[in-house]
């Protein structure tokens, strides 16, 4: 029998995950492993697995469908230490998936927090804007105060990679809030659509350019990327 759409984007989909297995999130890692084990889990058939593990270096492994063996216990022999180079990290996955056919999201393990990159923060965003990948940031409270200025600078970075992306961030507390963050991010991967858009600007001028969606139906709730440059 034909495989339902939902199939066929399942098994077309190109999955990053960036791991941060930097000194901040050593009290938060337990729950960062057992959130990254439990989406794999969630997530059997995506067709090619980018796995990024960084702190302030940066390891890079990829995975078919067919083989990803010994993954996780790469995960969970992860230690928290060192520097964060997550801008870094974040450009270079952007760089391996830029041009590649398919649909491309990313599922980011973080608290935010960078310290070492050389990559800032504001061309990290302008590499989102440019590149077709849907991100969902897994965000941990990290080492800093809630409240504290680095928290929120932090914090205020994932939302606007999702923002920018047409993604979603999470925020877990607990294990037992894992299942409902990856059943809302399978839910949005077998509802969303892909529209094609050509301006009917000739001119590029390397300038934002917003773009709203309407829908006609009521009830229904939009969520998608701000616009293109």
């Amino acid at each position: 029998p034909a495989a339902r759409p939902e199939e066929r984007q399942e098994l077309a989909l190109n999955l990053g995950m960036l791991f941060d297995t930097s000194e901040s999130m050593r009290k938060d890692l337990k729950l960062s492993q057992e959130s990254a084990i439990r989406f794999l889990d969630a997530i059997p058939r995506a067709r090619d697995l980018l796995l990024i593990f960084f702190d302030r270096d940066i390891r890079i492994s990829r995975y078919s469908s067919e083989n990803q063996q010994g993954i996780f216990g790469r995960i969970l022999e992860t230690k928290g230490e060192g520097y964060t180079a997550l801008y870094d990290a974040i450009a270079v996955y952007l760089s391996r998936v830029a041009g590649t056919p398919g649909r491309k999201v990313l599922v980011l393990f973080t608290d935010g927090d960078d310290t070492t990159s050389q990559v800032p923060p504001h061309e990290v965003q302008r590499l989102v804007r440019s590149t077709e990948v849907t991100i969902y940031p897994v965000a941990f409270p990290g080492a800093h105060r809630p409240t504290s200025a680095d928290a929120l600078r932090a914090r205020s970075f994932l939302v606007s990679l999702a923002e920018a992306s047409g993604g979603r961030v999470f925020q877990p507390a607990a294990s037992r809030e894992l299942a409902g963050i990856y059943q809302s991010i399978l839910d949005e991967l077998g509802t969303q659509y892909v529209l094609g858009y050509v301006s009917d600007n000739p001119k590029h001028d390397g300038k934002f350019h917003r773009i709203t969606v309407e829908v006609k139906r009521p009830g229904l709730k939009v969520r998608h990327r701000p616009g293109y440059e």
